[in-house]
């Protein structure tokens, strides 16, 4: 009963304005994978365990950042997302990994990513690159990031028709993801890490109506249809609280997936709404 009232649950929510773009492109993508995409995948089995019982800290874009001194981070192991690349001090601590989620073309064109892209790789040091599969053909046409590590990971059902509680294992298709951070999560647990530390991961533009990052956008700047050129939310409650439900969801399946683990997963973002993981203070990690 509750599997299926899931699956009317993910139905009715592609109804919904952001679900149509995501039922379109869930549609168009629905063919073998392709040669590259495949081997690609093979190749993320190299990486299952390979930060065993290490800490990781998962850098988000929020404005909660600003508040933080990002050059504490020099030496750990850290994974930044989408524009992460712009934070201050960004120069000092240097990401290990990268990640890019599916990219919903609304107001964002192929030729606006192909400059989005190009800007990120001139940012980037020698991180290793994850991004949707969904992109490959388009780093490979234009041929992209040329002489970076670029992996992929097939995001496609939904979290909602997942029961287990073993690691997401990133050499298959895994689920897709409603915000980047969960699929970071998802990689920081294949990796190894058994801390993973989550910062400017706020998710409360519900309280304030806007939305704004820690930074000023560059190549990205106006290209997110959820938001106005000021930041303010162009979609109404019902439409927002739908697309929060489902990304709830997602943490809650993460956080049981990490305790069925062993893993730890510490939210130190300053402020917030994300309430499915413990807290602690950023400085206190460096206090020890």
């Amino acid at each position: 009963m509750a599997a299926a009232l899931r699956k009317i649950l993910t139905f009715g929510s592609m109804l919904l304005p952001y679900g149509v773009h995501e039922l379109k492109r869930r549609l168009k993508n629905r063919h073998k994978l392709s040669a590259d995409v495949a081997r690609s995948l093979a190749e993320n089995r190299q990486l299952a365990g390979l930060h065993a019982r290490q800490r990781c800290f998962i850098l988000g874009n929020g404005p909660s950042v600003k508040g933080l001194d990002l050059s504490r981070l020099q030496g750990e192991a850290v994974i930044t997302v989408s524009n992460g690349y712009l934070h201050s001090d960004f120069d000092k601590f240097r990401s290990r990994y990268h990640c890019v989620p599916q990219i919903t073309y609304v107001t964002m064109t192929q030729e606006d990513v192909i400059s989005w892209f190009g800007e990120m790789h001139s940012h980037l040091g020698a991180q290793e690159l994850f991004l949707s599969s969904t992109e490959a053909e388009l780093v490979r046409k234009h041929n992209l990031f040329s002489g970076r590590k670029v992996r992929y990971l097939v995001l496609g059902e939904s979290f909602d028709e997942r029961t287990s509680e073993e690691i997401v294992d990133i050499s298959q298709p895994v689920p897709r993801v409603e915000s980047v951070p969960v699929m970071a999560l998802m990689i920081a647990m294949y990796l190894g890490f058994k801390e993973i530390v989550l910062l400017g991961v706020d998710h409360d533009r519900f309280l304030s109506s806007t939305y704004q990052y820690a930074f000023d956008l560059k190549v990205q700047k106006g290209k997110d249809f959820t938001v106005t050129a000021d930041g303010t939310l162009t979609r109404g409650h019902h439409d927002e609280f739908q697309q929060l439900a489902r990304l709830w969801r997602q943490y809650r399946a993460i956080s049981n997936i990490a305790k069925a683990n062993g893993i730890r997963i510490v939210n130190s973002t300053p402020g917030g709404a994300l309430d499915e993981f413990e807290r602690r203070p950023f400085q206190a990690w460096f206090e020890e």
